[in-house]
């Protein structure tokens, strides 16, 4: 089993800044993709970002330029720094891993699921 923990969630103002962190436990291989995805009420889950290669992230385009994706494999965990927040912004952020080394913008590409971090920003 693979065990998928999120923190750094948390309420600020627009323009503001958060950092999100997730863990991953169990039965993960440090090759594993992990992605950051989001969910706000009423609305589907959508990709946020996800790592490609040491030092590169594919994103959404409404976070382009705004938010930075980075995961440290050896101790499986993935980073969100995320920068001139918005209201839009605003959502439940999930992480989730798959076991292909291949990312995918698709929620259901992945296997495993954090149960999320709450991210609040107001205007």
């Amino acid at each position: 089993q693979v065990q998928l923990v999120e923190s750094g969630g948390g309420s600020v103002q627009a323009g503001g800044s958060l950092r999100l962190s997730c863990a991953a436990s169990g039965s993960i291989s440090s090759s594993w993709c992990m992605a950051w995805f989001r969910q706000a009420p009423g609305k589907e889950r959508e990709i946020v970002a996800y790592v490609t290669t040491p030092g590169s992230g594919e994103y959404a385009d409404s976070v382009k330029g705004r938010f930075t994706v980075s995961k440290d494999s050896a101790k499986n965990t993935l980073q969100l720094t995320m920068n001139s927040l918005k209201p839009e912004d605003s959502a439940m952020y999930y992480c989730a891993t798959r076991a292909n080394r291949l990312c995918s913008g698709r929620a259901n590409a992945y296997n495993y699921w954090g149960r999320g971090t709450k991210v609040t920003v107001s205007s």
